[in-house]
């Protein structure tokens, strides 16, 4: 009989590999519980003192069912695409796609198999050891699936960008053409409705919070430019989330991300500043993501009346 250790591949070991290589199976539980491994799901061991991630927990049903492809939320932490929330019960649920008519719900109800059309190729690549669907594919599958529009522009904004995911950064992993190309797709339902929120993506958007409050300014027909480029006193050039160009209004969106450390505070403090003397600029207007989530009528209702009270000063009619 081969050591436990040696069997294993990545910290993960099936049961299914210790019984052919002689283990018996009446003293392999045991023996493996009194060595300290930790078990997985049914057939799966992780090494003693391994950490059980959802990664590790990825690979181990991957090896068990070698036809899944990590896909749609588990694809999107993989990729490093942000999502608007994890949704009840969501957080620790992986989610697979598989040959149609192989979906379901594992018995333990942390594992979520689409049975999806035919992956090719080009749906897939690999990621951090892991099959995943790729990040054109993972995009549409995300946004057919969405339960609003706002779920869906997050997932396609964060994707077309560089983001900050992590503490990480990372470049745009598609384009607006290749998520075009995809939705084309009729794979299934929510095909149309990905369609028609698909023009509502910006490239650049900064976070979450910064689309959905694009969204619902844009709902209260108020239509600022996206990352603009403005230049301080000194010529360094800044980009605020939005900008009203004939009122000279900036308005930002603080999100959870950028926070939490004192360098973090002073270098919002001094953007702050800077923004306010930047050419062009009146006010500064700042909102947190919570509030945005929570009470973006507020927020709407806010800028609104900016600009009304700024467009009095000036005298010109709003």
């Amino acid at each position: 009989m081969y050591e436990l250790m040696v069997l294993a591949r990545g910290g993960v070991l099936l049961t299914v590999w210790a019984l052919a290589a002689g283990w018996p199976r009446g003293r392999l539980a045991g023996r493996l519980r009194g060595d300290g491994w930790q078990r997985i799901c049914r057939g799966a061991w992780a090494a003693p003192g391994k950490e059980v991630d959802w990664r590790l927990r990825a690979r181990a049903v991957q090896l068990l069912r070698p036809e899944l492809v990590c896909s749609h939320r588990t694809a999107a932490a993989l990729h490093r695409i942000e999502l608007l929330t994890e949704g009840r019960g969501e957080a620790d649920t992986l989610h697979f796609a598989a040959p149609p008519g192989r979906g379901g719900r594992a018995a333990d109800g942390r594992i979520r198999v689409y049975g999806t059309a035919r992956l090719t190729d080009r749906d897939c690549s690999l990621r951090r050891g892991l099959r995943v669907t790729s990040p054109a594919r993972t995009v549409g599958d995300l946004i057919r699936a969405a339960g609003s529009r706002e779920a869906a522009v997050v997932v396609a904004d964060s994707a077309l960008s560089h983001r900050y995911v992590g503490g990480l950064r990372r470049v745009p992993l598609v384009r607006v053409e290749d998520l075009a190309a995809e939705l084309a797709a009729p794979r299934c339902p929510g095909g149309p409705a990905a369609r028609r929120w698909l023009p509502l993506a910006v490239p650049g958007s900064g976070s979450p919070a910064e689309t959905v409050a694009r969204l619902r300014m844009r709902d209260a027909d108020l239509h600022p430019e996206v990352q603009p480029t403005l230049h301080t006193l000194s010529g360094r050039p800044l980009h605020p989330d939005f900008y009203f160009r004939d009122a000279g209004l900036v308005v930002e969106i603080e999100g959870f991300a950028y926070h939490g450390t004192r360098e973090a505070h002073e270098r919002d403090v001094r953007r702050f500043n800077e923004l306010q003397n930047c050419a062009g600029v009146r006010r500064v207007l700042r909102f947190t993501a919570h509030e945005v989530f929570t009470h973006p009528d507020r927020m709407t209702s806010t800028v609104r009346s900016a600009l009304a009270a700024m467009a009095a000063q000036a005298g010109v009619p709003h």
